[in-house]
Parts: structure tokens; C-alpha cells; sequence
């Protein structure tokens, strides 16, 4: 996982740490960082299930491997006529049992953490899903309403994104999805043509967008950063094409964007990018 860090800033006029880009990484094998408190409840709930799975696994393995040595054919001509076993038939219903109970209830915590946020959300934005692209309506006293589509490489230098380590290709958009830390937003989610999917993978969210239906899902990012998820839903020759970036800022930052965004949606998102990222080139300043 790249990491951009800068010197600290004292207050959000002064420029802050670059913001860390949680992505998908060549080899990975396991979750992306956690930025919020329900990913690291979903990744304690994957490790646990491990303790589980593997010795059952093993276990499985093993007795097949010995069924096969001890009663092949040459070593073991006539086969037993047993029917039934109780003792076996016992553990064999019992165990598994056990393990399911061990496997439910944090199963069911973790399911009802998922749909109960631990309080009102302060911000509601809603997402709708298109071919190929996201629209993002801030739900808010004076709306605001953008697209935000695939960053072309020829559009970089513009945007002022040629770091592919902050902004990966195929995964960087031209406008992201701009949250305050620290505050549950709660996200209406649906579609204007197919279905589609927003996911999030370092928030621990992901649901479907349905054209006709709002889903309804949260986060509450406990991180700031630049963090990228991708539409999960085969929607089109374009699917691969359609990611998602939510970046996570301060109070402040993201008061100082709101107000700048409503007028001019650009030059709010490089402001912003200058003061999370560091000085930009004096091109890409617009100076």
C-alpha cells in the first residue's frame, strides 16, 4: 500500500500530509487498510473464521487421504457392510454444530453493526450508477450535483494528477466523492440504466445499484485519505471502467470545498488537492 506523507500541518489553511491512497496493490492477498471502524470488524470476522476453516480443511483432507491408503482395493478386498455408526453419526452432527454456533453469533453481530450507524448521519449523499460513470448529489440545504467519470491520461496535467501512485490509472476519477472524517454519511445508492454495484472496499461497504430502487448503505471513515473502490456489478463492455474515489478531509477542508464547489467544482477540487497533497506545479494552480 503507497503511502504519501508530508510534513504535518498545524491548521487546515497551512498545507497538510499528503493523504494516504487506499487501492488495490499487485499480489494482494489480503483487505485493504481499514478506514473505518465496520472494515476492521469485517477484517477481525475473516481472521476468525480462519481459526475454523483451515483445521476443518486439514481435517478433511486427512481423513480423505486415509480412506484412500487404508481401504483401496488391493489392501482392503471386501468391503465393510457397516451401515451405521452411532458414536461417528453423533460427532458428526454435533461438531458441525458447534462450529456453526461459533461461526453465527459474531456472524449476526457483525450483520446487525452493518445496518445500525452508531448515530444520525451528518451528511447524505446520494450515487446513481451509470454506463459508465457516477453521479453524486449532495443531499444537503443548497444541493450540489456532479458527475464523476474515469480520469483519461490526457487529462492529467489539467487535473494536476500524474502522480499514477496517488492517482491510479483505471482508478482515478476527474471529481471525487469529497466526506468530512469522523461523521457517518449515509449514501442512497441506485442506478439510471442496469444495475451496477458502489463499493468500498477500505470502508467495508458495498451494495447494488437498482434502477427504480434506493439501497441504503453508510460509513464512517475514522481516516483521511484518498481512497479508490470500483463498480461490482458486470454492467456493460465498460464495467472495468467505472471506479469510485471518496476523499476523506477534515471539518474545515471540507467546509472550505463545500462553499467553493457550489460555483466552481474544479477550482474547489484543486484547491483542495493543494492543500491535502502539498504545492501543485504553478500550471495546475492555475496561476
Amino acid at each position: 500500500m503507497r503511502r504519501f506523507v508530508a510534513a504535518a500541518a498545524a491548521s487546515a489553511a497551512l498545507p497538510a500530509p499528503a493523504a494516504m491512497a487506499a487501492q488495490p496493490t499487485d499480489w494482494q492477498i489480503r483487505f485493504q487498510p481499514a478506514a473505518t471502524a465496520m472494515m476492521e470488524e469485517i477484517a477481525w470476522f475473516e481472521a476468525y473464521t480462519l481459526w475454523f476453516i483451515v483445521p476443518i480443511t486439514a481435517l478433511v483432507l486427512v481423513l480423505i487421504a486415509w480412506c484412500i491408503v487404508k481401504f483401496r482395493a488391493s489392501v482392503n478386498p471386501t468391503p465393510s457392510r457397516t451401515s451405521h455408526n452411532t458414536v461417528i453419526e453423533v460427532i458428526w452432527t454435533v461438531g458441525p454444530v458447534i462450529v456453526l454456533l461459533f461461526l453465527a453469533v459474531p456472524s449476526f453481530q457483525l450483520l446487525t453493526s452493518q445496518y445500525t450507524p452508531p448515530e444520525e448521519a451528518a451528511l447524505t449523499v446520494k450515487a446513481s450508477g451509470n454506463q459508465w460513470n457516477w453521479d453524486y448529489e449532495y443531499q444537503i440545504e443548497e444541493p450540489l450535483s456532479f458527475n464523476s467519470s474515469l480520469l483519461q491520461d490526457d487529462d492529467r496535467p489539467a487535473a494536476g494528477k500524474e502522480d499514477r501512485g496517488a492517482y491510479p490509472r483505471l482508478l482515478a476519477v476527474d471529481n471525487e466523492l469529497v466526506v468530512p472524517s469522523n461523521k457517518v454519511v449515509r449514501v442512497l445508492v441506485t442506478a439510471n440504466d442496469v444495475l451496477h454495484a458502489f463499493a468500498m472496499p477500505a470502508f467495508g461497504v458495498k451494495t447494488d445499484a437498482v434502477p427504480g430502487r434506493i439501497n441504503e448503505i453508510w460509513f464512517k471513515a475514522g481516516k483521511e485519505g484518498l481512497f479508490y473502490g470500483q463498480c461490482s456489478e458486470l454492467c456493460g463492455k465498460d464495467h472495468a471502467f467505472m471506479p469510485i474515489a471518496i476523499r476523506v478531509v477534515n471539518d474545515a477542508q471540507y467546509e472550505t470545498w463545500l462553499a467553493a464547489a457550489r460555483s466552481d467544482l474544479g477550482g474547489a477540487n484543486r484547491a483542495l488537492m493543494a492543500a491535502v497533497d502539498g504545492p501543485a506545479p504553478v500550471d495546475v494552480a492555475g496561476n
